[in-house]
């Protein structure tokens, strides 16, 4: 008599889908900086003010912030692979429609398009991270994941100017969008969708209620953000024209100190996940980074003259963005698996209207009153996120957002 055969279900290798998560993450953060990256030619080249070239650098934000609660429910209804799918493939074609285009008109209308399919990317790689690690390494998971941020953004100072110098625009986007077509075949090979507690078991023991009734965390969690986005995109979107401009260094040289600074900046997300995982806590680092980088910022306005001004703005373009791997993980963490994908939409909304507004507002405010006054009101937008950070009174009180 021979017993049935028994099954083992082989649950997928979840830093093989952090890896691809992140890959996915870094493919739309390239789209979204090559509007950034290209205002040196657009200012420089073409001649267009520095308001106007940061409009177009806008464009990718713009989209992405009408889209990111959308992609967030949608992620919420039928699943992380496929949103991200939709989504990367959608992106690839706008870039490569963008590479074609006939006028900056055109051009800016492709960017905004693209950037409302790479908003998948926010919520679903995300939600792909959050679900497949436990809390004990979310944290360093999530930093690795928010790594692809910074890692993108350096990738793009690099390669971007310098291809549209040497080779023009078409080849420059088609490059973009043979990366994001590489990020969807990777997507559609190796995602697995985590799993979820069916929502009738949810709803039974209250995990699918709306985490923003009764609880303010959210909303001041995305509240800090916000503003702790002003010194992070000041920095990514004027640091190159202003070492180019202001420092006079080469656009080879530029790009490569902002590509190593950001670099630096996805270990410090890293090292910060790490850290929150240590204590318990996402939210009492991000307190102490708030004013880190309010430090470093009013630190760089008072010195932008001197000769520590360079060193002053890699140190500030670090800082500015460690705090975001620990406010998305917070989020994804106190709102729950039914409702994180709306949160993390509604965290990078915030961010991303933000986003969209530095880099006209602050081109607007250097060509009135010089770099230094940019600096100091992003500093000063550091320091107002700092107490709004919701840690507990007594510092034994856990805050939750490691549940």
């Amino acid at each position: 008599m021979t017993s049935a055969p028994t099954t083992r279900t082989r649950l997928p290798n979840r830093w093989l889908m952090l890896a691809v998560s992140m890959f996915a993450q870094l493919a739309a953060t390239v789209f979204i900086n090559s509007a950034p990256a290209l205002i040196p030619n657009l200012h420089f080249e073409r001649g267009l003010p520095l308001s106007q070239a940061g409009l177009i650098a806008a464009a990718p934000l713009a989209g992405t912030l009408c889209t990111l609660i959308i992609w967030g429910a949608i992620v919420d209804r039928v699943g992380e692979r496929r949103s991200l799918i939709i989504g990367l493939s959608m992106l690839a074609l706008s870039a490569a429609a963008a590479a074609t285009s006939g006028s900056l008109v055109l051009l800016a209308v492709f960017l905004l398009l693209g950037g409302a399919a790479g908003a998948s990317t926010n919520s679903a790689s995300g939600r792909v991270v959050s679900g497949w690690f436990p809390p004990e390494r979310r944290g360093i998971a999530m930093g690795i994941r928010q790594a692809a941020q910074p890692l993108g953004v350096g990738a793009t100072a690099v390669l971007v100017p310098n291809l549209v110098e040497a080779r023009g625009l078409l080849i420059t986007l088609l490059t973009v969008a043979g990366i994001c077509a590489v990020a969807t075949a990777l997507v559609a090979a190796l995602i697995v969708d985590p799993p979820r507690p069916p929502r009738v078991e949810a709803r039974r023991d209250g995990r699918s209620a709306n985490p923003y009734r009764g609880d303010r965390r959210l909303v001041r969690i995305h509240g800090v953000s916000i503003a702790l986005t002003v010194p992070q995109q000041t920095a990514w979107t004027y640091m190159l024209v202003w070492l180019i401009a202001e420092q006079h260094w080469s656009t080879a040289a530029a790009s490569g100190l902002v590509g190593g600074s950001q670099v630096c900046s996805a270990l410090a997300r890293v090292g910060a996940g790490a850290w929150s995982d240590r204590i318990g806590s996402r939210l009492r680092p991000i307190r102490c980074i708030a004013f880190g980088s309010a430090a470093a910022m009013g630190g760089l306005a008072l010195l932008a003259g001197t000769p520590l001004a360079v060193t002053l703005m890699v140190v500030a373009s670090i800082v500015a963005v460690a705090h975001n791997g620990l406010a998305f993980t917070a989020v994804a963490e106190i709102a729950g698996p039914h409702w994180s994908g709306r949160a993390m939409g509604t965290q990078n909304t915030g961010q991303f209207i933000t986003a969209t507004s530095v880099p006209p507002l602050m081109g607007a405010l250097i060509a009135a009153a010089g770099y230094p006054a940019a600096f100091a009101l992003a500093g000063a937008f550091a320091l107002l996120a700092a107490p709004i950070v919701p840690i507990p009174r007594h510092r034994a009180e856990p805050d939750g957002s490691s549940a």
